[in-house]
């Protein structure tokens, strides 16, 4: 009796040693890293603070720059889609030829770009100086606020989360491209040649101009964030891939719905923004599914420890 009494405590001492282990373990995988001092709501905000000026000091130094280089920034950038030696123009006349068709060979975009108020080109200049200058410090900006924000994870957390600034910097700068090489060159030659009568001459304010390219570059650039977002919340388990693949239909409707807000009322352009959206939400799908795969792994290995522990 004695004998069996002491095998049966030596296996709950085990038992118990083996879940305090897991416990510590657990604990030292959830827990923040041991040199983030704490910090009260005020330091907080003064950490912020200095987050926020270090950002809007590169969008500035950027900006400066980009407002002394007006002929490259104008001349040579924003103004480039509405030439025909553009260099998005000359690939899709190459690829007509090759196919016979040169309905997409043209020599002139039969439009005037003109500025109707005192201080309309000098305005323009500032905001498109200024929206270079995001864009360009758009890295930095990010990782800015990824540093603000890394500190508040747990240790997994950010082991999971290694690479965020990389791969959102890149996906904002190919939308960014995408948005500017693809979507504004269509968007101007559809708005420049559209006319519902022959004696109305299109003459465009620059402000329209300028807003409608900023709003498909920028818009571009957001939307491509698509699969970091849902890489994001399948982590936090809020979207799973059996709600995506459910509720597709509800989301191409939805990427319309977005498509019609960011460009130009043409359903070319429109049709253009939803193609790559649609596709990046089949990406997001699988990137959801990879997240999921990885999590039940996790957790199927962290009960064959538990079990072989006890």
């Amino acid at each position: 009796m004695d004998n069996s009494e002491e095998r049966t405590n030596e296996k709950l001492v085990k038992r118990q040693n083996g879940l305090e282990k897991s416990s510590e373990s657990d604990m030292q995988q959830y827990a923040p890293a041991e040199d983030e001092k704490q910090m009260s709501f005020l330091d907080h905000l003064e950490e912020l603070r200095w987050h926020i000026i270090r950002a809007m000091l590169a969008i500035v130094v950027f900006a400066i720059a980009a407002f002394s280089m007006k002929t490259l920034v104008w001349h040579t950038i924003i103004l480039a889609p509405t030439r025909a030696d553009f260099w998005t123009f000359q690939m899709f006349c190459k690829i007509g030829s090759s196919i016979g068709f040169e309905g997409f060979c043209f020599d002139t975009i039969p439009f005037i770009i003109q500025s109707r108020k005192m201080t309309g080109q000098f305005t323009m200049h500032i905001t498109s100086s200024v929206v270079v200058g995001l864009i360009a410090a758009f890295p930095y900006v990010f990782w800015e606020i990824w540093r603000f924000i890394s500190p508040g994870l747990y240790e997994n957390e950010r082991r999971l989360s290694r690479g965020a600034v990389f791969f959102v910097s890149v996906l904002f700068m190919t939308g960014v491209l995408f948005g500017y090489f693809i979507v504004t060159p269509i968007s101007v030659n559809f708005l420049g040649n559209y006319q519902v009568d022959p004696s109305i001459l299109n003459e465009f304010d620059i402000t329209s101009y300028i807003s409608i390219v900023l709003t498909l570059v920028l818009g571009c650039g957001l939307l491509f964030q698509l699969p970091i977002v849902v890489y994001f919340f399948s982590k936090a388990g809020i979207i799973t891939p059996a709600a995506l693949i459910k509720y597709r239909r509800h989301a191409i409707v939805v990427i319309l719905i977005i498509a019609a807000i960011v460009t130009p009322p043409d359903p070319v352009t429109q049709l253009l923004v939803t193609f790559p959206l649609v596709l990046l939400y089949q990406l997001s799908i699988y990137i959801s599914r990879v997240v999921l795969r990885q999590k039940l792994e996790r957790q199927a290995r962290e009960e064959a420890e538990g079990a072989t522990g006890s």
